[in-house]
């Protein structure tokens, strides 16, 4: 039976990246929920998937430029629809609070060449706090994910880069990875059948509508990541 892996949490019907979102995939009862991390200026962690505020606040600029206090500010449901006037920029620890122990939790870092040590320091740590080892994994490039098991050798990873396809899987087994997150468009049986081979779970990016869920889950994906949890939850059951 194919993993639901909500996008962002419930990210089709509720503001990205936030409580209101992770909650409503917790009401369906997915399988995963997916969020992004990235750093502030004052080295706090905050949920938000672009380098800027622009798209998903009322507010502009680069996270890495604003303080966790100035991105508090920020409404982050608005953009949206009127009726998330208020939502929030949730902090990492605020979404694991909710989170954790209740789902299992694909955490796709966004790191910046300058403190991306500190972001997978500051993130493992957290995780390390709360014993979440056993129901998380890290998501991020190859680099990061190397210097992820440096850190903490015990948590499980999942390799992004994923060009070129000929060698993701080795790529990704050289690394201690056992987890692949390709393109829903590079996913053919064979590449499945290789990850499998090596006991690899393959979880592809994305799929929103019932032709494309039905097509990856007959290549034998073990996960869909899609903004649209609901959809695929209805396919899952016929």
């Amino acid at each position: 039976m194919v993993n639901v892996v909500a996008h962002r949490g419930f990210s089709g019907k509720y503001p990205e990246n936030t409580l209101r979102a992770f909650r409503e995939a917790l009401v369906l009862d997915v399988d995963t929920v997916e969020f992004d991390v990235r750093l502030t200026k004052d080295n706090e962690l905050v949920l938000i998937h672009d380098p800027t505020v622009d798209r998903t606040t009322n507010g502009q600029g680069r996270v890495e430029e604003m303080t966790l206090a100035e991105i508090k500010e920020l409404d982050a449901g608005s953009w949206m629809s009127p009726e998330f006037t208020g939502e929030r920029i949730p902090t990492l620890a605020e979404a694991l609070d909710l989170l954790g122990g209740r789902v299992r939790l694909n955490i796709h870092l966004k790191p910046l060449a300058a403190t991306g040590a500190i972001l997978v320091e500051r993130v493992i740590e957290e995780l390390k706090q709360r014993r979440l080892f056993d129901q998380c994994f890290i998501a991020c490039d190859e680099e990061t994910l190397v210097l992820a098991k440096e850190i903490c050798p015990e948590v499980d990873i999942c390799n992004l880069s994923k060009k070129p396809l000929e060698t993701y899987v080795s790529r990704s087994l050289a690394i201690g990875c056992r987890i692949l997150q390709p393109g829903n468009r590079d996913v053919t049986r064979q590449l499945i059948e290789e990850a499998h081979r090596h006991d690899m779970e393959v979880n592809p990016f994305y799929a929103d509508d019932e032709e494309e869920m039905r097509r990856l889950i007959d290549c034998g994906v073990d996960g869909i990541l899609t903004n649209r949890p609901d959809v695929l939850l209805a396919v899952r059951a016929t």
